[in-house]
């Protein structure tokens, strides 16, 4: 029998995030990378601007303008911008779409504290925009480029740059300041030329696919959603580990330390999303308003509620302080775990654990949230449940559970449901980060970019502490030494374990899989 009526939706739709969440750059838009000399720009932000040309995203007949104090030509240009590009020899395809891309891309070099040098990359923007079929001009500014010089950026980009025929959009990379006071002072420097909504602020964590599936796991599912609070979860780790030191970099490291580069911002981003209340809709705002409401809920770290560790030398390695770039007697961490503890009705009492660091055993990003003990009568020293979600790398989402010893005996094990993302969506490309958030900007979506008051609010967790550790609230405290391609410093155990973490019995271990070949 032959059915009537509104077609039946596609099943699994999310209408508030499939919603147009802005006017997006479709037509007439030129794409400037300030900084594209840099090593930001090479590795990340062109390789995303390829991918999405590669996948059909960018405008039509977009053209992309690189724009930074190097001097160079067509030809050193071009070859710096694609040394990053992942396409293999013989790709025939993928070699054509690189020398496709070539063609709309240029460069112009100035400085980036005067205006005559923004009055010229204009007048190449006009040009470019002169062969438009309508007056309608978009630009998307991307900047690559160091704290020190966005408020010059931005104030030139508005007075000789913004366009008044189309719309504008500016993008800014982290850190959004050094602290409290200096956040303030940027974003009121930036607000002064920019609007709220024309402005970007990125945090590239926020554009991983395990980080944007969490609110799906978490709010889509009755069996996820109801034990995550208090009554059911014992503690909650968020670690961040690379497996390599500074290697040259170590002054720069030194002037932020791993609290600023990792802490404040890409794993405070991940616990907001795992603790803020269901959202009314998926819609940037209402995401971002229940993000920055938790995050209120959260006091100024305590230092007893931190460890700070420094790596030295072992296993033919060399330790942070003999890196000839950092300060001599540098008392930086290179490692750090604080606890964090949320004042409010769901969260009073589950201390949140964020670790971070360098120069460990392994390269790892991923979320532990382990359940209370079972209670106790019939067993007897049996491991908790814990939720893993590996946000890097190989995604994967694993829930260890209890279940009885195949055969005569009857024991408890751990074991796991496994949801290895290879695995399972085997015909699947995850995106990269930075591909996703720069389609989001182009789209006029906020959602996964981090709102001014959320900025606010970070840095006021975090500012007591990083002014301890430099000195400004007496002595600066001493990171205790771990050796370079260890699992942290020694004291890690008993910090996490005052805070009612248990290790699963030894007998477990996940399973490790060649996933590549799969």
């Amino acid at each position: 029998m032959a059915t009537t009526g509104r077609p039946r939706a596609m099943s699994g739709t999310i209408p508030s995030m499939e919603a147009p969440q802005g006017e997006a750059l479709k037509d007439n838009t030129v794409i400037v990378v300030l900084g594209a000399s840099g090593d930001l720009a090479k590795k990340k932000t062109y390789p995303a601007l390829f991918g999405l040309y590669r996948m059909g995203f960018l405008p039509k007949d977009v053209k992309i303008v690189g724009y930074a104090r190097t001097k160079m030509d067509d030809a050193e240009y071009h070859k710096r911008i694609t040394s990053y590009l992942k396409v293999a020899d013989d790709d025939q395809d993928g070699q054509a779409k690189i020398q496709e891309f070539k063609q709309f891309t240029s460069y112009v070099s100035g400085g980036y504290e005067d205006g005559p040098s923004f009055a010229k990359l204009n007048e190449v923007l006009q040009a470019i925009e002169s062969k438009y079929q309508s007056k309608e001009a978009n630009r998307l500014f991307y900047l690559a480029l160091p704290p020190t010089v966005f408020i010059p950026v931005a104030q030139h980009l508005k007075e000789q740059c913004y366009s008044t025929t189309g719309k504008n959009r500016i993008i800014v990379e982290k850190p959004f300041g050094k602290d409290l006071e200096s956040c303030r002072v940027l974003l009121s420097s930036l607000k002064q030329h920019w609007t709220e909504d024309e402005t970007f602020r990125i945090d590239h964590y926020l554009g991983k696919e395990m980080v944007k599936n969490i609110l799906v796991l978490r709010f889509a599912n009755i069996a996820m959603n109801a034990p995550w609070d208090k009554n059911s979860i014992s503690n909650v780790q968020i670690t961040f580990k690379e497996p390599f030191g500074t290697e040259g970099r170590g002054g720069y490291f030194d002037e932020f330390g791993i609290i600023r580069d990792v802490l404040q911002n890409h794993l405070l981003q991940v616990l907001s999303i795992i603790t803020m209340e269901r959202p009314v809709s998926f819609s940037a705002e209402d995401i971002r308003d229940e993000k920055v409401k938790v995050l209120r809920a959260i006091p100024p770290i305590e230092r007893s509620d931190t460890l700070l560790g420094q790596y030295v030398a072992a296993n033919g390695k060399p330790g942070y302080l003999d890196d000839d770039t950092v300060p001599p007697n540098s008392v930086c961490p290179t490692y750090a775990a604080t606890t964090l503890w949320i004042h409010n009705p769901r969260w009073e009492g589950v201390p949140f654990i964020l670790k971070a660091g360098k120069a460990l055993n392994e390269a790892k990003v991923e979320v532990r949230i382990q359940f209370k003990d079972v209670t106790q009568g019939i067993f007897k020293d049996i491991s908790r449940n814990e939720l893993v979600i590996r946000i890097q790398p190989s995604e994967a989402v694993y829930l260890k559970l209890n279940t009885k010893t195949p055969g005569l005996n009857t024991r408890a094990i751990p074991t796991e449901m496994d949801l290895t993302y290879k695995r399972r969506f085997t015909e699947a490309k995850i995106p990269e980060a930075y591909e996703a958030l720069i389609l989001d900007a182009l789209r006029g979506d906020h959602s996964n970019f981090v709102r001014d008051d959320e900025l606010d609010v970070a840095w006021r967790i975090f500012t007591p502490i990083l002014h301890w550790i430099e000195g400004k609230s007496g002595p600066s405290p001493k990171p205790v030494p771990y050796p370079y391609g260890s699992r942290g410093p020694k004291e890690l155990e008993s910090f996490i374990g005052k805070y009612g973490y248990k290790r699963t019995v030894p007998e477990y271990t996940w399973p490790v899989m060649n996933v590549s070949a799969l």
